[in-house]
């Protein structure tokens, strides 16, 4: 009888044991990325820099290279001139451009690793430097990335200057037109007015799942010069979350000001 009651139990323990292994690869990649962000905040702006440049370019290589191959074969029906023969500047120009859109694998990996790389590592150094990331931030990445972009794949012909501002002026009113419009169906309903600098401040650290654990404890965003360790962990934030939030806090320019002064 004793031995049946143990079977009930074990077969009632092994489900909450053996969780979802999808959900325990979710945990154990979020818990790495929070150990990987409050690393690189602690390093200088060079070295943040480096590492975010670096990894968005191989994740832009890595999507350029599965486009590639699906555009592999159209990038083969383009002519190649003879070496000898003289074309158009305009026609080779237009050449030049289509082949950089329909390149193979490894030429499609190289130019969305320059955008991506480029891109992340702009919008880095104006978000440490500046505090924020709004839409100038957005847009002199986008120009950056395109003017890049431009000179890279070769569709700038032969007035490569020129057309690297031009592609650059193109991605940043493309980035900018689609950063505004991103912040217009992402205003805050009206209850959450009191956690309008709470959450772009979890967005930006990249927490934004842990907003709730916030309103559950009324931290508004009046309570953010407040913050404490104590205050983050009664709240069920885990450690590698608070250390991101502290840090911001004492980071930020105004908040670090007003905790001054109430103290």
């Amino acid at each position: 009888m004793e031995q049946g009651k143990q079977g009930v139990m074990v077969a009632k323990v092994m489900p909450q044991h053996l969780q979802n292994p999808i959900e325990q690869l979710q945990g154990r990649f979020k818990e790495l990325e929070t150990r990987f962000r409050v690393w690189l905040s602690k390093q200088s702006l060079a070295v943040e820099a480096a590492v975010v440049t670096t990894t968005s370019a191989a994740q832009g290589a890595a999507i350029g290279a599965f486009m590639g191959t699906l555009t592999a074969d159209s990038a083969a029906t383009f002519p190649t001139p003879p070496p000898n023969t003289s074309l158009n500047p305009q026609a080779m120009a237009s050449l030049k451009q289509a082949q950089a859109l329909s390149g193979g694998p490894l030429i499609q990996a190289r130019n969305f690793a320059v955008m991506t790389g480029v891109n992340a590592g702009i919008s880095c150094v104006l978000k440490r430097l500046r505090g924020k990331e709004d839409v100038q931030s957005s847009m002199a990445a986008a120009f950056g990335s395109g003017a890049m972009f431009s000179l890279v794949s070769g569709m700038g012909g032969p007035n490569q200057a020129t057309n690297a501002v031009t592609s650059g002026l193109f991605f940043a009113l493309v980035q900018g037109g689609l950063f505004q419009i991103g912040q217009k169906f992402s205003q805050p309903p009206a209850e959450d007015i009191h956690y309008v600098k709470t959450r772009s401040m979890l967005q930006n650290l990249g927490l934004q799942s842990y907003e709730k654990n916030f309103k559950r404890g009324l931290l508004t965003d009046n309570t953010l010069p407040l913050l404490t360790d104590s205050a983050l962990r009664d709240v069920k934030i885990p450690p590698g979350p608070r250390l991101l939030i502290l840090d911001h806090i004492e980071r930020d320019a105004d908040l670090k000001e007003k905790r001054g002064s109430r103290r």
